[in-house]
């Protein structure tokens, strides 16, 4: 069963907890990776607007020197996100739902749901530059009204982009749409990693001196915003683990675990799914991880020593040039239909997944009652429309894809924040002590905890003072 399709089910309920609903966890490795299924949904969503387009520009403005914090940014935030996910699964709830008993509450919610209510407009850009992104590729590889990237042909393919989107996620088939967007990136992915490896038989061959630069711990001087923007954006950000909870939620581990009862067998069931999890987070991480690095290091070999920096409409042409500088001209079809796929699975995976907070969003306001099933697929289909349109018209309003991604990438560095504060609180008050006995994986949790402070301590003191830190 698709992640995507239990909100329109009314037979299944993914977020209650019913005795009838629960089942044993596998044991075996095997067992676990045929129950994979949230992070490749992430993975789908992450591996986009910020690995393909701002990391790429990252690297274009700033060289290997900042390849440090492509590394970090990936690793430190991946334990925060199974924290919060093994809360989800122990307690069957969503990390919106956490976020509201967080105090001091504000009328019905916490003051991190409206957080997140502000934020998430902010988000509107970014996702507003996905499609725009999206319609430049298509734009390049068919101007079917004027000129490659004419306002015109931009906004008629950001349209069309559009229309299908909101098309294939009412139509209901999501398991189709999963599949085809997951290896279309994993495709993608493959290719960007091929292309490195290729990189030191051209003229923009690396070294292993770039690779020591870039472990140097520095931020130059003019590349603070990007960097904060690819912190937020690469890798899992704090909405992406938000996201996650739902996922998690709707491919079965809380439901499949069961009501706590307080009995062995529901513990022991609680294990094992917690154990594939965190197994599903790993496959994810590696995945972004590998991915974030390859257009980072493309970007930096190819790009940066060009003084080629992907700006506006011309951010796709730009990035184009990773594959035609090095492969030649035919490289160029390649890198558009790619792009197209990875950008519009992006597009389709924040389609599918943020009018779920919003509906979860009013139910915690108590506009709508979350927990009846028809309800909740209805107003879900109204975002599901009103939404895409909404990032249609940011796009139109701004025409500048890269701009968008980083505004909303931004908003994200700060939620990250907040949602970290929100984790920590719901780790100590509401999972039990037994679940914690993993001494590692406490430690990693807080080495992770106190990178993100202080990163986002370095980037705040660099960006008021430039220059305090001697970067």
């Amino acid at each position: 069963m698709s992640t995507k399709d239990t909100p329109h089910t009314p037979v299944e309920d993914a977020y209650r907890l019913r005795d009838e609903d629960v089942r044993e966890a596998p044991t075996t490795m095997r067992g676990r990776l045929r129950h994979l299924g949230p992070g490749i949904v992430l993975t789908a969503s992450v591996v986009g607007s910020g690995e393909l387009i701002v990391t790429t520009s990252l690297g274009a403005q700033a060289g290997f020197v900042l390849l440090w914090m492509v590394i970090v940014g990936a690793a430190v935030k991946v334990w925060v996100q199974m924290e919060l996910a093994r809360w989800a699964i122990l307690r069957g709830k969503t990390a919106l739902a956490g976020y509201a008993t967080v105090p001091p509450r504000i009328g019905r919610m916490g003051w991190i749901n409206w957080l997140w209510i502000g934020l998430d407009l902010a988000k509107n850009f970014q996702r507003g530059g996905v499609i725009g992104g999206t319609a430049a590729a298509c734009s390049i590889l068919w101007p079917i009204v004027g000129q490659p990237l004419s306002s015109g042909s931009l906004a008629t393919w950001a349209v069309i982009v559009t229309v299908v989107t909101v098309g294939l996620l009412r139509s209901n088939r999501y398991s189709v749409v999963e599949f085809i967007t997951t290896w279309s990136v994993a495709l993608f992915t493959l290719s960007t990693v091929a292309l490195v490896l290729v990189l030191p038989f051209t003229p923009f061959a690396y070294d292993g001196g770039d690779f020591a630069g870039g472990l140097s711990f520095a931020i130059p001087a003019g590349t603070v915003g990007l960097a904060v923007a690819m912190f937020g954006s690469t890798g899992v950000g704090a909405d992406d683990m938000t996201n996650y909870t739902y996922w998690c939620l709707e491919k079965g581990y809380a439901r499949w675990t069961g009501p706590d009862d307080g009995s062995e067998e529901r513990a022991r069931r609680a294990e094992g799914w917690i154990k594939v999890m965190q197994l599903d987070v790993f496959v994810s991480w590696l995945t972004c991880t590998v991915a974030t690095l390859s257009f980072y290091v493309v970007g930096a070999s190819v790009l940066h020593p060009q003084g080629l920096v992907p700006e506006g409409n011309d951010v796709i042409t730009t990035v184009s040039r990773m594959y035609t500088d090095t492969l030649g001209p035919w490289a160029e079809t390649l890198f558009l239909v790619g792009a197209i796929i990875v950008l519009f699975s992006t597009n389709i995976a924040s389609a599918a997944a943020v009018p779920r907070l919003w509906t979860n969003t009013l139910g915690l306001l108590g506009v709508i009652d979350w927990h009846d099933v028809r309800v909740r697929a209805r107003v879900l289909r109204i975002f599901t429309v009103c939404l895409p349109v909404l990032w249609l018209c940011m796009f139109l309003f701004v025409q500048s894809p890269l701009v968008m991604m980083q505004i909303g990438a931004i908003a994200t560095g700060i939620f990250l924040l907040a949602v970290l504060f929100a984790v920590w609180r719901l780790r100590t008050r509401e999972v039990d002590v037994r679940f914690k006995r993993s001494g590692w994986l406490t430690a990693a949790f807080v080495v992770s905890s106190a990178s993100i402070v202080a990163l986002a301590a370095y980037t705040v003191l660099e960006a008021v003072v430039p220059g305090i830190s001697g970067g």
